[in-house]
């Protein structure tokens, strides 16, 4: 019998994993992440504790270190099938070993493997990566410590055996975690924000330019960490040289220098506050079980497919007169409101709108690569640029997969995509935006979709920037070998990253230059940048391995895209490149083992699934609607409607040698399917909370939220009409609204201005979700060249309490 003492899982079965330290450190846009997990072994036989956990998609993991008493052994990366055999040998000959290693589907999951690990033992597990901050359409750095990891959604039939996860709900996660940051920029720090409660910053200098802060203590797994990181008057064009390692061979990545280039451009003020009035529209929704799950795991916040339905309804009613559009719907199946895309007016608004309101999270699983290849073997329509918008709680277990297809038609589109609650996988929203040319959004905690979505708008009907170019002009002698993609997107204000590694000699007070060409709305640009060649003190091999993980992610895709000999060229050069760099990728994994002096490791090993939180679904506290065929939950039903799961032992002296992949295979033919009695319960959408939103409104029927209650009565072409909903979305009465119109004014225009002043009077704070559709309601005003304009505004104040200007309005 185990023997039951101090942290246990959902089973009763001890969790050797006692606690996570995390230390942050952030300079400028680039952090390094040191996690700390403290193991101890209370039970009376060796076990193996095995750890599926998340990282950032983007992150380069470069040390994995094990300590156990006083002693420390450093792991090496090496090839993955070399490293599980060594671990599966240290094994069999009762040695202690440590295997790290990425999943080969998707760069967000982490497996780590504690092997051996003797009764009474305690073994302190150090992992170290660093990543490069994304920026927010609002100027801040967003950094993101998943917690969470949903279990992935393994579609039929699609590439790799998916990865084993083993979940708790977030509030019986046995294990402890104490996070720390500290933040420094060449800028001023102006504050930190987080949806979890953090102490108060601490500034270290007077400048502001250092400072600190701590997760509260009592912090809950029901959330990823974030950090929003302002920085003054942030975003300048920079340029970070580092010298080359010492040891390494000159002429390879490691032994050069290496200059990291942060590009910021700016548009003209013309072109930003320009709207395009062409464009194909194509918004992808989630429908999976598991959008019907709360943002945030609130009861009282919206569930992420209720938030999805609001946003649509503001994209609708913003997009311009004249562009096209169509939606599609996606889980086990997919749908579309119309065969192929069409134009946008009242008719086809009205009756995508109907079919908006009737979507529900009841489509199964989430099988988003079908929908995308269909919407993309659909021909383009010419003067229309196709504008991709992914809305997707992000739990799938083919991400590369995916993420290939909008790569292989990125020349195409451009792809806004956006991951909703906690757990969404960063791999699969950021790369996404990446590889589509487009802009990744996250809606976590408190956080508004619409808000975000409205920004991402603003992006896509802006002109597209095109023949982007980089050129360099570096002293005579030196040269520079750019080791990121070419640049394929650029937006306004939004950082570019360029990598390079520089080859040839220069005396430190040598400068170089990089010129960014590109047009934009038909006039040719340019901005260039001027850097030192002299390296930076003290940035370790940051920006090398940052270099390194962004040319392993190049090969990578670029063996998804090849075949024959020429794949197995580009995995050996990515398999010697992550071996130099002490880089993770996909084909190689860490590896330590305690080669001591010590006796042998006695009894059969018993192996430990470490449990992850997972969000519950609303309803249903331990069961996920879109389980997975590769998930192992703790289930809160009956053992005649489900069979528990198989613990996976070794047995024998040590256990006898057993491949990791044979391991995954058979622990993966044990894990449980969804029940299909219960799906069609389980999936069934909970409506209540979401009233119609038709332009034909009854007072009943109005939305709780006011502004949508007026967006939804907004016309395709911009305008309002003076009716009842639209005094009832205004809080007056019929009679107040239509008695106060001067009387050379036509209702059309009079309902218009009412709409435009109550936006401006009551909610301003909101502009960012409104202020395209009321372009479109200016516009259309202008076109009416109606008189009184002034009056008109003067009496829309009256009636509704406000002080707005004409000129404020935009008339």
């Amino acid at each position: 019998m185990v023997n039951c003492c101090g942290l246990l899982n959902a089973k009763k079965e001890p969790v050797p994993l006692k606690s996570v330290e995390v230390e942050l450190e952030v300079r400028d846009h680039v952090a390094t992440v040191v996690s700390t997990l403290n193991y101890e072994n209370k039970e009376d036989k060796p076990i193996e504790a095995v750890f599926v956990f998340p990282l950032p998609g983007d992150a380069a993991v470069c040390h994995f270190s094990a300590t156990i008493g006083q002693k420390q052994i450093v792991a090496e990366v090496k090839e993955k099938q070399e490293a599980r055999e060594e671990y599966d040998d240290a094994l069999s000959s009762g040695q202690q070993a440590f295997l790290l290693e990425e999943s080969e589907e998707s760069p967000d999951i982490f497996s780590l493997s504690v092997g051996s690990l003797p009764p009474g033992e305690s073994a302190s597990i150090r992992l170290e990566y660093i990543t490069e901050l994304a920026v927010q359409a609002d100027d801040g750095l967003r950094f993101c410590l998943p917690a969470v990891l949903n279990p992935r959604y393994q579609p039929q039939g699609s590439e790799g055996a998916g990865v084993q996860v083993t979940s708790v709900p977030a509030s019986q996660v046995p294990y402890g975690l104490s996070f720390s940051a500290r933040v420094s920029s060449p800028r001023p720090v102006s504050k930190v924000e987080s949806k979890c409660s953090l102490d108060p910053l601490q500034y270290l200098n007077t400048e502001q330019t250092q400072a600190t802060v701590k997760l509260a203590a009592g912090h809950k797994f029901d959330r990823d960490v974030e950090l929003l990181i302002y920085y003054k008057d942030a975003h300048q064009p920079t340029a970070v040289v580092e010298a080359g390692q010492a040891s390494a061979e000159p002429g390879s990545l490691m032994g050069d220098p290496v200059v990291m280039l942060s590009l910021y451009p700016e548009f003209p003020e013309a072109v930003m506050s320009s709207v395009s009035s062409h464009g194909e529209f194509v918004l992808l929704l989630d429908r999976s079980g598991s959008m019907d799950s709360p943002i945030n795991n609130s009861k009282s916040h919206p569930t992420r497919i209720g938030s999805a339905r609001d946003t649509l309804l503001l994209l609708l009613k913003s997009l311009p007169m004249g562009c096209y559009f169509n939606i599609f719907s996606f889980g086990s199946s997919y749908e579309h409101i119309f065969p192929k895309s069409v134009e946008y007016s009242q008719k086809t608004m009205e009756e995508a709108l109907k079919k908006v309101e009737q979507m529900g999270a009841n489509l199964g699983g989430t099988e988003i690569l079908k929908p995308l290849k269909h919407i993309y073997s659909q021909p383009c329509i010419p003067s229309q640029p196709r504008q991709l918008f992914v809305f997707t709680d992000g739990e799938v277990g083919n991400t590369k997969e995916v993420i290939n297809v909008v790569k292989k038609n990125s020349g195409s589109h451009r792809c806004f995509s956006f991951g909703i609650g906690e757990g969404a996988s960063t791999a699969l929203v950021n790369g996404l935006a990446k590889e589509g040319g487009g802009h990744a959004q996250f809606i976590t905690g408190a956080d508004r979709m619409q808000p975000k979505v409205m920004q991402s708008l603003r992006f896509a009907l802006q002109p597209a920037v095109e023949d982007i170019s980089v050129t360099w002009d570096l002293p005579k002698g030196v040269s520079a070998t750019v080791l990121s993609p070419p640049i394929t997107a650029l937006f306004h204000g939004q950082r570019s990253l360029v990598y390079a590694q520089l080859t040839g000699q220069s005396s430190e007070a040598a400068e170089g230059c990089v010129t960014v060409k590109y047009s934009l709305a038909g006039h040719a640009s340019e901005s260039e940048l001027h850097f030192s060649l002299k390296p930076a003190e003290d940035t370790g091999l940051t920006v090398h391995r940052l270099a390194s993980r962004t040319l392993i992610r190049s090969l990578e895709m670029e063996m998804r895209e090849r075949t024959g000999q020429h794949v197995d060229r580009v995995k050996k050069k990515a398999v010697e490149l992550s071996v130099q760099s002490g880089v993770s990728s996909a084909f190689t994994a860490f590896i330590a083992v305690n080669k001591g002096d010590g006796e042998a490791i006695q009894g059969p090993l018993v192996r430990r699934n470490v449990p992850i939180p997972i969000i519950q679904l609303r309803g249903h506290p331990r069961l996920r609607c879109s389980m997975p065929v590769n998930c192992n939950l703790a289930m809160n039903i009956s053992p005649q409607m489900h069979p528990p799961p198989v613990m996976a032992c070794k047995k024998g002296k040590a256990g006898p040698k057993m491949k990791f992949k044979a391991q995954l295979m058979k622990s993966q033919e044990r894990q449980m399917q969804p029940p299909q009695s219960l799906s069609g319960a389980m999936m069934s959408p909970a409506y209540s909370d979401y009233r119609g939103v038709v332009d034909m409104c009854l007072p009943e029927q109005t939305l709780r939220d006011p502004l949508l209650q007026l967006v939804s009565l907004q016309k395709a072409s911009g305008c309002w009409v003076l009716d009842p909903a639209l005094a009832a979305a205004l809080g007056k009465t019929s009679e107040e609204v239509e008695n106060t119109k001067p009387a050379s004014v036509n209702h059309e225009v009079w309902a218009t201005i009412l709409a435009l002043i109550w936006l401006h009077g009551f909610k301003r704070d909101a502009q960012e979700e409104w202020e395209l559709l009321a372009m479109k309601a200016v516009s259309w005003l202008r076109a009416q060249n109606a008189a009184c304009m002034t009056e008109c505004v003067e009496a829309g104040n009256a009636v509704l309490g406000c002080s707005e200007q004409k000129d404020a309005l935009g008339l």
